[in-house]
């Protein structure tokens, strides 16, 4: 996947818009991983009514508060943006995992014609090989959420039993950052009680 960007810049959805710019950085983002292409523009309505969509969906299979390990996904905005301002803003909201190509490179004009994007939002999902799975999964992503990511995830080879659907979300309570000193409590409880029911039968050295 990294020969599709050989020798492009990737910046990283952050403050600081990070660069990506060295081969092993890009292998490492995107190697044995389902890319998505995101073909959109903050000026669309389409775009508008699905960037939510996309962001719920991309947040719920990476977010380790969804799930214990991220999902072998990575997404590049390819903006259709009109100014650079635009492009900023409207990836001031959306996930910072989000890669993208800097505005000024003409990269995007040439991923349009090799992908035949002809609309927005558009979303190609494509192997580690760089093979399409999905010239345009944006129905399938508002039909299926995060459910049609094992399809991909299948049809690209990538077999990772620890992934979870959707429905397994609503049986499992969501993981919290107070999750570790919550298990912490329990033992030292478990260990209190132990020593105290010890004691009560003669002592802990009997």
């Amino acid at each position: 996947m990294a020969e599709l960007f050989h020798g492009k810049v990737l910046i990283r959805n952050n403050k600081d818009r990070d660069e990506v710019d060295t081969e092993r950085e890009l292998s490492l983002q995107l190697q044995n991983k389902v890319l998505l292409l995101f073909f959109g523009a903050a000026d669309c309505p389409r775009c508008q009514a699905f960037a939510p969509k996309l962001k719920d969906f991309f947040v719920r299979l990476t977010d380790e508060f969804y799930v214990e390990r991220a999902s072998q996904l990575v997404l590049v905005y390819v903006s259709r943006d009109p100014t650079e301002d635009k492009q900023d803003k409207f990836l001031r909201d959306m996930p910072k995992r989000w890669l993208a190509l800097p505005f000024e490179d003409h990269f995007k004009r040439d991923l349009e014609d090799m992908f035949k994007v002809s609309e927005t939002p558009t979303v190609v999902v494509l192997r580690p090989d760089g093979s399409v799975i999905s010239p345009n999964a944006v129905d399938e992503i508002c039909d299926l959420g995060v459910a049609c990511f094992k399809n991909w995830q299948e049809a690209a080879d990538l077999i990772d039993r620890s992934f979870m659907l959707a429905e397994d979300f609503d049986e499992l309570p969501m993981r919290s950052a107070t999750e570790p000193l919550r298990r912490l409590r329990y033992k030292v409880d478990k260990k209190k009680s132990k020593v105290e029911d010890e004691e009560e039968d003669g002592g802990v050295w009997g």
